[in-house]
């Protein structure tokens, strides 16, 4: 674990001195399976030496760093940082300086081995601002792809306080006072708050929470506190999943008088949240999943769109003894071939325009790791002959580079096309599908797996009702049956976008067959039409009955689609779907009423 330096996180009284500005240099150092942070906040007419020497106010214990290779100088709102004569020199943004070069909140400097992030912000008094949910999903989201391509740590923790109004206001107020200008605090949900903490890995943020909430290491008279937490990369490499590795920890701390902080074990794996094994089938796909955790030989994933690919990708790093590193996911087929070559290999300054810095790949931000290439049928071959010069060589170059650089990645790919056909059209490189194909798992669709459909329907409510902050509702009999029948074309995706509408739609506490999409109530009606069998005469005595009550609707409602399919109780594009089939669509030159 690394060791982590804690400076301007603690235990603040919201009654604790603030200056006009505060100036916070976050050194980052070490290799990437156990860095070293350090936050420093640098007071006004201070002054920082960095380098290897003992005398140095930060020493850095690396080869590239000379005995005193750069200071930091702040004159108010003002910091400069001074290459001392270094032999690598100090680097501002990707360019060497020479002399004193000022810098400004945002920058990051390199000295040697270590990089320096530098964080200026002024008005400190009013850093007690709450930030809106929406930015805090942004937010998230923006510090989990800065960690994906520069190899950085942060911490999330939710807590949840219960107590009297005027000792929580107190209380969060001083919980936002001590943080550092770069985290960040919001409200997650009634009595709830989020906390960001970037720079900082699992262990170094559940020491600075059990700090900030409580006060002088106790816990705080007539309140109780609980805390989950989450690391990236430790235990997730997506926003949503640090959000729900928190909120599973904090919804395991019991109730009770005390202050408590969870976090995930270490040697837990990561939460694959939608995983259901009910049907013989994917208890053999996950068989092979075991099978081939352990193994370092790349694997293709093969199954239609939307079937629960990526689930099973996590499954073999969480099943790995990778699963302590980072899971990066890319879908190829998101992005333009300019582009996916820069994103997974990363580009020097100035390799081309707009390139104003060096960017990390996505192979290198998954070192040590797996790397999931979603889609891998849709790559150009000018990339898959990179791709296959990677898996053959384990080396990358970077976009403009020269330099070749070793990469430590278990790669995992997955498609919906069928490879092999292209390869026949030369679409796909034969050589490449013989590497990527060394071990293929099959996922059936959702169709094949109907055991699976009622766990996984209640698994999305569960999920869903918990984001709504609502009660689960239950599922009446004819939905369920609706679920079971459905062909399902988009599989899992599709069963869980159906659910989420349902929540929206349902009343009473119970998802009815209306609150479901349309085409899952047709194909229940078409499925009882065709159980009739051979009865001819009873099906024209239905379809007639049903043409009748349409035609009686609309001639209620003046040919109001809407209102007459409110009258009949279906939807209106289904009136239209049942008008269209029993040829009751108006004559040319009749405008029938939508609204």
């Amino acid at each position: 674990m690394s060791e982590t330096k804690l400076t301007a996180v603690g235990a603040a009284s919201p009654h604790r001195a603030r200056t006009a500005a505060q100036v916070t240099l976050v050194v980052h150092e070490g290799a990437t399976e156990n860095p070293t942070t350090r936050v420093i906040e640098l007071a006004d007419g201070a002054s920082i030496t960095m380098g290897r020497a003992k005398t140095c106010e930060v020493q850095i214990d690396s080869d590239q760093v000379s005995r005193t290779h750069a200071t930091f100088v702040r004159n108010g709102q003002v910091v400069e940082v001074t290459d001392a004569g270094s032999r690598n020199g100090t680097w501002v943004n990707g360019e060497v300086i020479s002399g004193a070069r000022r810098v400004v909140s945002g920058d990051e400097v390199q000295v040697g081995s270590a990089t320096v992030f530098v964080s200026i912000t002024s008005h400190v008094a009013q850093r007690t601002r709450f930030e809106s949910t929406r930015y805090l999903d942004e937010r998230l989201a923006a510090e989990v792809d800065r960690g994906l391509h520069y190899q950085r740590r942060m911490g999330l923790a939710l807590i949840r306080l219960d107590g009297a109004n005027e000792i929580l206001d107190s209380v969060t107020d001083a919980i936002a006072a001590a943080l550092r200008p770069m985290d960040v605090i919001a409200e997650y949900a009634p009595s709830v708050l989020a906390v960001i903490l970037p720079e900082l890995d699992a262990a170094a943020t559940e020491h600075a929470v059990r700090s900030l909430v409580t006060m002088e290491g106790a816990p705080i008279s007539g309140l109780e506190i609980a805390v989950g937490v989450a690391g990236f990369p430790e235990h997730s490499t997506s926003a949503a999943g640090l959000i729900a590795r928190a909120r599973a920890a904090l919804e395991s701390v019991k109730r009770g008088d005390e202050t408590v902080v969870a976090m995930p074990p270490d040697d837990q794996a990561p939460v694959l949240a939608d995983v259901v094994v009910g049907d013989p089938q994917m208890v053999r796909v996950y068989e092979l999943v075991r099978l081939v955790a352990s193994h370092p030989i790349t694997v293709l994933i093969s199954g239609e769109t939307g079937v629960g690919k990526e689930v099973i990708a996590a499954a073999i790093h969480a099943a790995s003894a990778r699963k302590r590193g980072p899971l990066v996911r890319v879908n190829c087929a998101s992005l333009p071939e300019s582009l996916l070559e820069s994103a997974l290999f990363g580009h020097e300054r100035g390799a081309f325009t707009g390139a104003e810095r060096k960017k990390v790949g996505y192979f290198e931000a998954a070192h040590g790791g797996t790397l999931f290439l979603d889609e891998i049928g849709e790559m150009t071959p000018a990339l898959q002959a990179k791709l296959l010069r990677v898996l053959e060589h384990r080396t990358i170059i970077r976009v403009g580079g020269v330099d070749e650089i070793e990469i430590d990645v278990r790669v995992v790919c997955a498609t919906h096309r069928d490879l092999q056909e292209e390869v026949k059209q030369n679409t796909f490189r034969s050589d490449l599908y013989f590497r990527v194909t060394g071990f293929t798992i099959l996922v059936p669709p959702l169709r094949q797996r109907i055991a699976e459909i009622e766990p996984l329907a209640r698994i999305f409510l569960q999920q869903s009702a918990a984001t709504l902050q609502r009660l689960a509702p239950s599922i009446a009999p004819e939905a369920l049956d609706a679920l079971k029948r459905y062909d399902w074309p988009g599989n899992v995706r599709e069963l869980r976008n159906a659910i989420e509408r349902a929540m929206v739609l349902h009343t009473g506490g119970v998802i009815h067959l209306e609150d479901l999409p349309d085409a899952l109530r047709e194909t229940r009606i078409t499925t009882i039409e065709a159980n009739l069998g051979g009865h001819r005469d009873i099906r024209d005595h239905i379809a007639a009955m049903e043409r009748d009550a349409i035609a009686t609707a609309l001639e209620i409602t003046r040919g109001n689609q809407t209102e007459a399919a409110k009258q009949l109780g279906i939807s209106r594009r289904t009136l239209i779907y049942r008008m269209e089939k029993h040829g009751l669509k108006p004559p040319p030159g009749r405008r029938t009423s939508e609204s």
